[in-house]
């Protein structure tokens, strides 16, 4: 899914970079708060248990990574990757300073080279990542080789409706909520990018092939949000064959 006209990864880094002080109050406003509610789903689709050694890649400020932590509890661990040191920092002063017990850890790296030894991982979750990564199969087949065998990944991104009134709608308000209000904090250009990117993203049934073809099974791609969001959820086959 490599397209040479979209922007590196270099481009995306700085992206997130300069949106890192306001990504969470824009996010909520954006989301009018229902993007927790999103993230919790997520989570539960991966499904961590007590004592779960837990991956949130692209994690962000760390919101899902906490709820992943709350999860596991204070015997398992939770890894928060991603490529923007700004949002790494965000993450880990807001948690030691509100969740100090949480078993929680902060890893800068890249999501289609993960630092990791495989089969590592009973549970991954990804916020709004997919759609950024300049190789989407690679970033999928780095997930799996890091899950154990039988553990779940849970990938929440937006999706294009199926409904044309749906797709209008998300284009409207990516167009006339979105971006003006991420103009009026002089990220315009920053925020600009979600519609172009989304035009690019492979569709819920485009993405359960590609988690099939890396060796994913029991793939599902759940609408919700009225269709303007996702979740892809699969398994890792029990003999780790591709």
């Amino acid at each position: 899914m490599t397209d040479k006209t979209w922007h590196s990864a270099t481009d995306i880094q700085s992206i997130f970079d300069r949106i890192a002080p306001v990504y969470d109050r824009l996010n909520s406003w954006l989301s009018f708060g229902q993007h927790r509610i999103w993230k919790q789903m997520a989570v539960n689709w991966s499904e961590p248990k007590i004592g779960h050694t837990g991956l949130d890649i692209c994690c962000g400020s760390g919101d899902l990574s906490q709820l992943l932590a709350l999860k596991v509890g204070q015997t398992g661990r939770v890894i928060g990757l991603d490529f923007s040191p700004e949002l790494l920092a965000i993450a880990a002063h807001r948690c030691n300073y509100k969740y100090p017990l949480l078993p929680l850890e902060w890893v800068q790296g890249d999501a289609l080279n993960l630092p990791f030894e495989d089969n590592t991982f009973d549970c991954v979750t990804m916020g709004y990542g997919l759609r950024n990564v300049t190789d989407i199969t690679r970033c999928l087949q780095e997930i799996y080789r890091v899950l154990k065998p039988l553990a779940k990944v849970a990938i929440l991104d937006f999706n294009r409706p199926s409904e044309p009134w749906q797709w209008a709608f998300q284009r409207w308000y990516l167009d006339n909520l979105v971006v003006p209000l991420a103009q009026y904090y002089g990220l315009k250009d920053e925020y600009a990018y979600i519609m172009p990117s989304l035009e690019r993203f492979p569709i819920g049934t485009e993405q359960v092939k590609l988690a099939q073809e890396v060796g994913f099974n029991l793939v599902t791609h759940y609408p919700i949000a009225g269709g303007m969001m996702g979740v892809l959820v699969g398994s890792k086959t029990v003999n780790n064959e591709q």
